[in-house]
């Protein structure tokens, strides 16, 4: 199986199932003598963790992080950082009855037909348990992006129809975590919360939107044409489980604007040149500008309802499917920390890359 490693030259590889013994994975590409915290890393993982509160999954995992190698005495040694985490609460039986089953819009068929054999509990290495990994690299990528003055923080800003109308400059961000749906905005969470609990009562599922800022990229980080800082974004958001879509700067609104709507006037503040505006959301011909960088990411339903479904059998016998288990009605509010783990370790590839071909004047 392809496709477990991300990266180019901050490097994570990840390895596990859902209802397997663990899921864990590796970091390389990590400099000698970095401080790192290994209470951030596990204050991040707790960010993720299933459990967390009346509106995520019922599965108790307190995702405790091992860290096998590649940091002593509190510092990186160059070395590659191997992690562990155990799983504790598997109900492989809640999941007996979807051995032969296809799951409607699950990985069930698509996995079958390619490898010949599927895990079914869980969804197995299909499973969004394998963001783990992800959040650990985050975690470690974070605090590399700390020492340059960079800095990315994530929000829930959409569950199903519930909106937060403002941009991130216009709200609290600091206010995210004061409630179980990631919304910086008190009253707009509460109408978010209300939502994911009536769909949960439905046994019905609900999808949403994590928006991200990244604040403190220098100008001229990214590559033209291919690698692109917003095509090298895009995979990373993409290539989370669940996601539908991603936009950055102004979008798909842009489509409807015109040239002198959308333009951003270069201006300079305080000795350096910067944009009137923000538009194109911090990248201009796929390089940095130096200003904010903002996306947004989609997120569907969760695919498990605990509703009858009609679906198909191994044998292509067409049956009435009753779900069983433990799931999310809305994964938004865990998916937020993931998304900024996703993008702390997009930038910190891009950082190294840049530094190793010295590239511009980076401030290294």
């Amino acid at each position: 199986m392809a496709g477990n490693t991300f990266g180019k030259i901050y490097k994570l590889s990840s390895f596990g199932e859902s209802h397997g013994v663990a899921v864990g994975g590796m970091i390389d590409g990590c400099p000698a003598g970095i401080a790192l915290s290994a209470e951030m890393i596990q204050q991040e993982l707790n960010r993720r963790r299933p459990g967390q509160s009346e509106i995520s999954t019922p599965r108790e995992e307190a995702d405790r992080v091992e860290i096998l190698s590649g940091i002593f005495e509190g510092k990186t040694t160059g070395m590659p950082i191997g992690f562990i985490v155990h799983n504790t609460n598997q109900n492989s039986k809640d999941y007996g009855h979807l051995k032969d089953l296809y799951r409607p819009s699950h990985a069930d068929y698509s996995w079958q037909q390619k490898y010949g054999v599927r895990d079914y509990r869980g969804g197995g290495r299909s499973s969004a348990r394998e963001h783990i990994a992800r959040v650990v690299g985050g975690a470690v990528a974070k605090q590399i992006l700390a020492a340059y003055g960079i800095c990315v923080q994530g929000y829930t800003s959409q569950v199903g129809t519930v909106v937060l109308p403002h941009s991130y400059r216009e709200i609290d961000l600091s206010m995210t975590e004061a409630n179980i749906v990631r919304c910086p905005d008190p009253v707009i969470a509460e109408s978010m919360i209300a939502l994911i609990r009536e769909v949960k009562e439905a046994g019905d599922s609900v999808g949403g939107v994590v928006s991200c800022v990244i604040r403190g990229v220098m100008p001229g980080l990214g590559e033209p044409v291919f690698d692109r800082f917003q095509a090298r974004l895009a995979q990373a958001m993409l290539s989370i489980n669940a996601v539908k879509g991603f936009e950055y700067g102004t979008g798909f609104a842009a489509a409807a604007m015109r040239g002198s709507e959308h333009n951003d006037p270069f201006v300079m503040k305080e000795g350096k040149v910067h944009t009137e505006s923000n538009r194109s959301g911090g990248l201009q011909g796929g390089v940095s500008n130096g200003e904010d960088i903002y996306f947004r990411v989609a997120f569907k339903p969760v695919a498990t309802i605990m509703q009858k479904q009609n679906t198909v059998d191994r044998e292509g016998k067409e049956i009435l499917l009753e779900a069983h288990g433990r799931h999310d009605p809305c994964v938004v509010p865990r998916a937020v920390p993931v998304v900024e783990a996703m993008a702390a370790m997009t930038v910190v590839d891009m950082l190294f890359e840049a530094k190793a071909g010295r590239e511009g004047d980076l401030g290294f």
